[in-house]
């Protein structure tokens, strides 16, 4: 009987360590493999499986005002928590120019149809400046193709020697582009002079505030 007691004692003992350990370690320690905040920094505690968590430790989220900022390439920035600055603008801007395609231009003859329908886009980075048009326009004349849009088909007869953009103005929608020609190398058939036009209009009027595009002097890019 008395051995019985010393047993029933022994394991209330015993289940009252195992309580008191459990107590402290899951409730008053908190969970056994978590990212704990400790003086404003996360502190690993135990083996956590997730990331160390992305937002500020022991601060209040922060809710920034909803005004944004206008980039000079006219895409607009948003605020940034936890300071609320504006975010930076872009350094670049992803600009499309216009090149020409032969075999996606012929009619059921085969011919080539000298028309837009051979225009291809490719993509460009431009630095932001206050001129992009002026700058995706010469970047066209550059007539810089990759060895890959070449196998794709995609070509161009720029550059023409001497061609170059003097200036270009925008008013009531209407940009104006006007050239230097000094050797007539925009002059010619009226296929191969058409298909010249079409690639700096279509390049011109990705731009949203260009809808009719005009050249100088008038004789550029005539049969």
């Amino acid at each position: 009987m008395i051995r019985n007691k010393k047993t029933l004692t022994i394991i209330i003992v015993v289940i009252a360590i195992l309580a008191i350990w459990f107590f402290i370690r899951f409730v008053v320690g908190g969970p056994e493999d978590d990212w704990i905040c400790v003086n404003g920094q996360w502190v690993k505690h135990g083996a956590p499986s997730a990331p160390m968590p992305a937002e500020p430790c022991g601060e209040e989220p922060v809710a920034c005002t909803m005004d944004a900022k206008l980039c000079s390439d006219g895409s607009y920035v948003a605020r940034v928590a936890p300071k609320c600055d504006f975010a930076p603008c872009p350094e670049t801007k992803t600009i499309k120019l216009y090149y020409y395609n032969y075999e996606l231009d012929k009619d059921e003859s085969g011919n080539i149809s000298c028309s837009r329908n051979g225009l291809v886009a490719v993509e460009r980075e431009i630095p932001i400046t206050q001129t992009p048009i002026q700058d995706t326009i010469k970047l066209l004349l550059s007539g810089e193709l990759t060895e890959e849009e070449r196998i794709q088909g995609i070509d161009t007869e720029y550059s023409l020697e001497g061609l170059s953009l003097k200036g270009a103005s925008l008013k009531d929608e209407v940009l104006t582009l006007e050239f230097n020609d000094p050797n007539n190398k925009t002059v010619g058939g009226s296929c191969r002079v058409g298909i010249l036009w079409f690639q700096i209009e279509a390049t011109a009027k990705q731009f949203l505030e260009v809808q009719q595009v005009r050249f100088l002097p008038e004789e550029i890019f005539q049969p």
